[in-house]
């Protein structure tokens, strides 16, 4: 389970170490995707393929259905790890989330999350709703 959350620094080309503690759970492949919310999504090539599984049940047909699963598969890159143990993020996804030097890894169950450091702390500074778990019977 990829819990947790871990700060690292951006080199100046953009390339990023994992926290060993999700490097462990983590394929040295992954797939990065922007996320919802101005950070990016990081899944094992294998969970990620488990989402794309899902996703191409939607009917091609369902204009409404489609758009956020375009915009979510063209935003997606597979990613290598080099031989220094680095992963490089391509602009386009930096710029999205907002990514310069100052980064944050959180772990939500299945996948990752990586924030800018403003960002996260604006996201972390609000007031936490737990009424979902409730919902769940948590």
């Amino acid at each position: 389970m990829l819990i947790g959350t871990f700060r690292h620094n951006l080199d100046a080309k953009k390339r990023m170490r994992m926290p060993s503690k999700f490097k462990s759970e983590l394929d040295s492949n992954i797939v990065v995707a922007k996320g919802t919310s101005k950070n990016l999504f990081i899944f094992s090539k294998s969970e990620f393929d488990e989402l794309y599984k899902k996703l191409t049940a939607i009917a091609i047909f369902d204009e409404e259905a489609q758009k956020p699963i375009r915009k979510f598969l063209s935003s997606a890159f597979e990613i290598e790890e080099d031989t220094q143990g680095r992963h490089l993020l391509p602009k386009e996804l930096c710029d999205y989330g907002e990514l310069e030097k100052e980064i944050v890894f959180v772990g939500v169950g299945n996948r990752v999350e990586i924030w800018s450091e403003k960002n996260w702390q604006n996201e972390d500074g609000e007031r936490l709703d737990f009424n979902i778990l409730g919902k769940l019977g948590v």
